[in-house]
C-alpha cells in the first residue's frame, strides 16, 4: 500500500480517537473522572490501526483486550453510571480506526456521526422521552415495517385479468401516503402554532385537503375576522395535496409525470399566488391553531385509500374494455369528486400499464383536478362564509383552468 494512503489512514484513526475522546472527556466534569477520555480513545485508535496491519488475528486479540477494558470500566462505574455508552464508544473507536486503514473517508464520516450521537445525549433523551409521544413512536415503527418488511415481500406481477392490480405498486402508494403524513406531522410539530393558520393549513393538506377545506370553512364561520387567513390556509392545503398528487403519479407512472410537469407546475403556481395574495390582503395576526394530533397518520386511512385505488383500477379497466379510454377517464373523474389521490393513482397505473395512452392520461390529469376543484368549491360554500368560499373557489378553479390550458397548449 502506498505510504500516502497508510499515512492518511493512520491520521484519520488518530483524528477519530481524539474526536470521540474529547466528547467523552467533556461528558465527565466536576469530581467525576473519565474512565476513558481523550488519551485512552486516541491510544486505542492507534493500536487498532497498527493491529489491523498485522492481520485479522492480531486485530481480534486487540478487540478482546478492549472489551476486557470496557468490562473493567463498567464494573468500576456501574454504581454511579449504569449505562453502556462509554464502553460501546471504546469498541467503536477501535473498529473505526481499523476501517480507516481501508476507507478513510467512510471511517471519518462514521466517526463524526458517533461523536455527534455522544455529544447530543441530553437533546436525544429529551426528544425520545418528552417530545415524541407513544403514538408517534408506534407510527414510525409501523411506517418502517411497511416499507422495509411488507413491501419487499409483495409480488411485482399483476393478480387480476386486466393486469392493473400489482400488489407492490399499490403498497408503494400506501407507504407514500403514510410517509407524507409523517413528514407533515413532524413539520407541524416543529413549528407548532407559532406560524399561524397558513403553515398549519399547508401541512394538514398532506393528510386531507378536503377535510382542511371543511375545517377552515367552519373556522371562518366561527371567527369571521380569520376568514382571509382561513381561506389562504385552505388553498395552501390544496397546494400540499397537489404535491402529493404529483408524487403519486410519479410513483406509478414516471413518464406521465414528466409529460404533465408543466400543467402541474402551472396549477401549483396559481395556488401559491392566490394564497400569497390572500395573505398579503389579510395581514391581521390569526389566532394560533390547535396542536396537531398525536398520530402522524392512520393506517386505516391509507389502507382504505389503497382499497379504493384498487377498486377504481378494476372498474376503470373494465369500463375501458367496454368503452375505451373515455370510459376509464369518466370513472376516474367521478372518483376524483370524492378522492383525488385514488383517482390519480388509477389513471397513472393505467398509463404505466399501457392501457391508457399518454395523451389521454394527460387530459385525464387535468380532468381530475377540475372535478376535485368543483367538489371542493361546493364544500367551501357549504362549510364556510360566502367570502371564504369565493376566495377558496377562485384559487381552486384557477388551478384547474391553468392546468387545462397548459395541457391543451403543450399537446
Amino acid at each position: 500500500m502506498p505510504f500516502t494512503l497508510v499515512l492518511q489512514g493512520l491520521l484519520t484513526a488518530i483524528a477519530i480517537g481524539l474526536l470521540i475522546g474529547v466528547v467523552r472527556e467533556r461528558h465527565h466534569h466536576g469530581d467525576t473522572v473519565a474512565v476513558a477520555g481523550v488519551r485512552t480513545h486516541t491510544l486505542i485508535a492507534i493500536c487498532a490501526a497498527v493491529a489491523i496491519g498485522f492481520g485479522t488475528a492480531a486485530f481480534i486479540a486487540l478487540l478482546l483486550a478492549v472489551a476486557a477494558l470496557a468490562l473493567g470500566g463498567y464494573l468500576r462505574t456501574r454504581a454511579t453510571d449504569p449505562g453502556l455508552t462509554g464502553e460501546t464508544a471504546l469498541l467503536a473507536t477501535a473498529l473505526l480506526a481499523a476501517l480507516a486503514q481501508r476507507d478513510a473517508a467512510l471511517a471519518g464520516g462514521l466517526g463524526v456521526t458517533v461523536a455527534i450521537l455522544l455529544f447530543a445525549k441530553r437533546p436525544l433523551q429529551r426528544f425520545a422521552r418528552d417530545i415524541v409521544s407513544e403514538h408517534e413512536v408506534q407510527d414510525a415503527l409501523l411506517l418502517a415495517a411497511s416499507a422495509l418488511i411488507v413491501l419487499p415481500m409483495l409480488p411485482d406481477t399483476a393478480i387480476d385479468p386486466w393486469g392493473v392490480l400489482v400488489p407492490s405498486k399499490l403498497w408503494q402508494l400506501v407507504v407514500l401516503v403514510m410517509a407524507v403524513g409523517m413528514l407533515g406531522h413532524i413539520a407541524l410539530r416543529s413549528v407548532g402554532g407559532r406560524w399561524g393558520l397558513p403553515v398549519a393549513g399547508f401541512f394538514s393538506g398532506f393528510a386531507s385537503s378536503t377535510a382542511a377545506v371543511a375545517g377552515f370553512g367552519q373556522r371562518s364561520r366561527d371567527e369571521p375576522t380569520l376568514t382571509g387567513s382561513a381561506a389562504s390556509a385552505a388553498i395552501l392545503a390544496n397546494l400540499a395535496s397537489l404535491a402529493l398528487f404529483a408524487g403519486i403519479i410519479g410513483t406509478a407512472a414516471p413518464a406521465l409525470l414528466r409529460a404533465g410537469a408543466w400543467p402541474l407546475a402551472a396549477a401549483a403556481l396559481v395556488l401559491a399566488i392566490t394564497a400569497l395574495v390572500g395573505l398579503h390582503r389579510h395581514q391581521t395576526a390569526p389566532s394560533l391553531p390547535k396542536e396537531p394530533s398525536a398520530r402522524a397518520f392512520r393506517l386505516s386511512h391509507a389502507l382504505l385509500l389503497a382499497a379504493l385505488i384498487a377498486a377504481v383500477l378494476v372498474v376503470s379497466a373494465w369500463l375501458r374494455s367496454l368503452f375505451g379510454d373515455a370510459g376509464a377517464l369518466i370513472a376516474a373523474m367521478l372518483v376524483a369528486l370524492a378522492e383525488l389521490h385514488a383517482a390519480a393513482a388509477s389513471v397513472a397505473q393505467l398509463s404505466a400499464a399501457g392501457d391508457l395512452s399518454l395523451d389521454h392520461a394527460r387530459l385525464g390529469v387535468a380532468g381530475l383536478l377540475t372535478a376535485s376543484a368543483i367538489a371542493k368549491t361546493v364544500l367551501a360554500f357549504a362549510s364556510g362564509s360566502r367570502r371564504y368560499a369565493f376566495e377558496v373557489g377562485a384559487g381552486l378553479i384557477g388551478m384547474a383552468v391553468a392546468c387545462a390550458l397548459v395541457t391543451l397548449l403543450t399537446r
